[in-house]
């Protein structure tokens, strides 16, 4: 016969769980949603185009203001409502699953929801799942309020929202669940109970969205084994990758750090503003320098552009996504790293074609894993890293140099002292907030 105390633990978890569950629906509901309108509001510029005439001066001038009209009211909604809705988010769930931050659901949910349309459909290099993620935890804050759960089981649930969250957005539960686990480690209240709590989250997340928006992978590309014969350039791709992660986190905490400046100086709406304008020039000049990125990847691919076109693009992208990101809308930087990766692999792979031929599929391959590797690099979750390539791509068989790239470019990140980068943001945003950065 069950113990009192075994059946009341018993019950416990079972509402436990349920609320899980719950927080994983209306996050998979609302981060579909999330997506629906991130996907559709990028038909704006073409019927702006119907309206001035395509490449006139005046299409231009009318799309660079309709975008720094959009960045600017998602940064206005961000500095008066709710402060902590800027940028991607992930580093404030860390942040209150160690009770150093707060999570004010009833403000972050409609300023991280319209905010965020406002961002991504203005064509600003940030991506979408950052704030979903950060839309799950408020989720997960608002319905475990109705109950008296623990603290730990409170921290639970705001990581199964995040896991959730991520999942919605790139369809990608295994990620979503593994990116709580690797990323929030240190903060994670390590048992079976949460676990389950995250992965029920997640799946409930990922039907959902599914059965809305269907289940195919994000950014399926057509793949095929590679020669082991070709590894040692994957081993060097992971080595370029390490340097470019390090760069990518050195430059956009000073950029974060100069636009701070700027705005203390002069406005906090000047950089949105040139910011907004620079990006409506460019959706109409140079498409391929806008937007997060998920898409992007698929395109670059199958273009076959020649190398002058994708250095630049490497370079317009960094530095779009440097400043897009300091502007301080409500936007992740996972679509933007998973695109900037990808022109670092074709371009690197076009670089090799120089010495000598590639196999077939090698672009789509390097691709891939310099997703994997840049992402590894800069967030250094590596598992997720390689759990998420295959998920978005559904290139199971490129596993091998996917974890190669990853690995190495981890490794190179690592050994010159890179750290992770919501960590650094964490830090970062704590010191802004008069906390000294530490004390914990």
């Amino acid at each position: 016969m069950m113990s009192p105390i075994a059946e009341r633990r018993g019950v416990g978890d079972l509402l436990f769980f349920l609320v899980a569950i719950v927080v994983g629906l209306i996050t998979g509901f609302l981060g579909t949603a999330l997506r629906f309108g991130d996907e559709n509001a990028h038909v704006w510029p073409d019927f702006v185009s119907g309206l001035t005439g395509d490449q006139t001066a005046l299409h231009l001038l009318v799309v660079g203001l309709t975008t720094a009209l959009m960045v600017v009211a998602a940064v206005w909604l961000v500095r008066a409502f709710a402060p902590e809705a800027a940028g991607s988010g992930i580093q404030e769930i860390e942040g209150a699953m160690a009770d150093e931050r707060e999570i004010h659901w009833a403000r972050i949910l409609p300023v991280k929801f319209f905010g965020g349309l406002l961002a991504l459909g203005s064509g600003l290099v940030v991506g979408r799942e950052g704030p979903t993620m950060h839309i799950g935890a408020a989720v997960a804050k608002a319905v475990s309020g109705w109950f008296k759960f623990s603290r730990l089981d409170l921290h639970a649930l705001l990581a199964a929202g995040a896991g959730a969250g991520l999942a919605a957005a790139f369809n990608a539960p295994l990620a979503g669940v593994l990116f709580v686990l690797e990323e929030t480690r240190k903060q994670f209240p390590h048992s079976f109970r949460s676990y389950s709590a995250v992965i029920l989250a997640t799946v409930a997340s990922v039907t959902l969205s599914s059965i809305i928006a269907g289940g195919e992978p994000l950014m399926t590309m057509d793949s095929s084994a590679i020669p082991l014969s070709m590894l040692p350039a994957f081993a060097g791709l992971g080595v370029v990758l390490g340097l470019a992660g390090t760069a990518f986190n050195t430059s956009l905490v000073w950029s974060l750090d100069r636009a701070q400046a700027l705005g203390q100086r002069f406005s906090f709406y000047l950089l949105p503003a040139i910011a907004g304008f620079a990006v409506g020039t460019l959706l109409v000049l140079f498409p391929d320098a806008t937007r997060g990125g998920e898409t992007l990847s698929v395109e670059l691919v199958a273009k076959n552009l020649p190398l002058v076109t994708i250095a630049g693009l490497v370079a317009v992208r960094f530095l779009m996504t440097m400043v897009s990101y300091s502007t301080g809308v409500p936007g992740g930087i996972f679509a933007p790293i998973l695109g900037l990766a990808t022109t670092i692999g074709l371009f690197y792979g076009a670089v090799l074609e120089f010495a000598f031929a590639l196999p077939p599929g090698a672009s789509v391959a390097l691709a891939a894993a310099a997703m994997g590797g840049l992402f590894a690099a800069t967030v250094q979750a590596p598992l997720v890293g390689i759990i998420l390539v295959a998920e978005l791509t559904g290139a199971y068989s490129l596993v091998l140099p996917v974890m190669l790239t990853t690995v190495v470019a981890r490794v190179v990140a690592v050994s010159l002292g890179t750290r992770p980068i919501y960590e650094v943001l964490l830090e970062r945003t704590l010191a802004l907030s008069g906390r000294p950065t530490g004390e914990r």
